[in-house]
């Protein structure tokens, strides 16, 4: 894991409303650079939004680069990214995934993190995806998610992220490399303090950093004193994970998950159903939000430990894809992501019975566990196919 770095102001974002606003007005603010990632660029209001603040920053002489996902970023190549480039805006496609048909395994090795640059000088991580908050008829609310603009030292190793993103794909299009224009990472020592906040940017890939999540979560589980609180959209951790979730409530931690309360992906939905037995059955408080569909990545643990970003605590996120997580040590940013997870928790969530399980007709209990068995079966055909 990267170390913590002091000197930090870190502000949460809450969904959408509060993301999308910000991460416009830096971009209409750029004086140098913009540099975006993300894994959904959808063509509807909000993207078109953003793809026009990218086009006008292009125009003036800012040097923009996107780079989106070829899977959830599918609309984006024919509706938008012509345009784009257009303007002047540097684009590159991770993994170009046109057929939606195709089971090759390097489809699941997807570019997941949601990560800007502006300027060099302020990032921002999360997993807000660039799409309307709302964008199903069956959605009343927007979509339950967060983001953290990042200010200070921290910006240095988001940027050289971004940096060795960028040479990856610029190698892998060879043909291309001579018009792009060159990178030059920020020294994090160049990067003015602006506040008093330690944090620690933190990414999963294939090659050096392929347990640094998982294990950022489970250094704080085994840490924790008091109290855990997870809220994650696709809740399916392998045995380390619910073992350590295990051994804290053993020894008295409160244990808190906050989970995807409606089905948005059928499989991973049922199949993480199948392991609320034995969490239920040892103390562990399940809460399933409901008043809309829930995309957070984030969790609460003690006073001064709290983390945000695009890694679900599942197979596919925690052993496949390319995430990014902000960990912040502080208590004033914990406690204001802690009262919004109980603020989320109180009004849009239903917290289930130790008897849960039971209660559930046999035919969907048996539909779980043959969800669960599946996704563990591919998922070790998947991992050792990577190993």
């Amino acid at each position: 894991m990267s170390r913590l770095l002091s000197g930090n102001a870190i502000t949460l974002l809450r969904n959408g409303t509060e993301f999308f606003p910000a991460l416009q007005t830096a971009i209409d603010s750029a004086q140098s650079s913009v540099h975006l990632e993300t894994y959904i660029f959808e063509p509807d209001q909000t993207g078109r939004r953003i793809s026009k603040a990218l086009c006008a920053a292009a125009l003036r002489g800012v040097n923009v680069r996107v780079v989106v996902d070829g899977f959830g970023s599918r609309s984006f190549m024919s509706c938008l990214q012509a345009e784009l480039e257009q303007a002047g805006v540097h684009v590159q496609i991770f993994r170009k995934e046109l057929g939606l048909l195709a089971l090759q395994r390097r489809r699941l090795r997807r570019l997941h993190r949601k990560l800007t640059v502006v300027d060099k000088l302020t990032a921002f991580v999360g997993g807000i995806n660039i799409i309307d908050d709302a964008d199903s008829t069956e959605q009343s609310s927007p979509r339950f998610d967060y983001a953290v603009r990042v200010e200070g030292p921290l910006v240095g190793p988001i940027q050289a992220a971004q940096e060795e993103m960028w040479r990856i794909l610029s190698w892998a299009s060879f043909h291309r490399r001579q018009r792009l224009p060159k990178a030059s990472a920020v020294p994090t020592a160049n990067i003015p303090a602006a506040g008093n906040i330690r944090a620690a940017f933190v990414l999963r890939d294939n090659f050096r950093h392929r347990r640094d999540i998982e294990d950022a979560y489970l250094n704080a589980i085994a840490r924790a004193r008091n109290e855990i609180m997870i809220a994650n959209a696709y809740f399916l951790p392998g045995r380390r994970f619910r073992t350590a979730l295990l051994d804290a409530r053993s020894r008295g931690v409160g244990v808190t998950l906050l989970l995807q309360g409606r089905i948005e992906y059928w499989l991973l939905h049922h199949a993480c159903v199948a392991i609320y037995p034995q969490l239920l059955a040892a103390g562990i408080r399940i809460v399933e939000y409901r008043k809309s569909f829930l995309h957070a990545k984030v969790a609460v643990i003690d006073d001064d430990w709290a983390t945000v970003g695009s890694s679900n605590i599942d197979p596919f996120s925690l052993m496949l894809a390319r995430e990014a997580n902000v960990i912040v040590r502080n208590r004033d940013f914990t406690t204001t992501l802690r009262n919004s997870l109980l603020d989320e928790s109180n009004d849009g969530g239903i917290v289930l019975s130790a008897d849960h399980w039971r209660q559930r007709p046999w035919r969907l209990r048996v539909l779980s566990w043959l969800a669960f068995a599946l996704v563990r079966l591919l998922t070790g055909k998947l991992v050792r196919h990577e190993e």
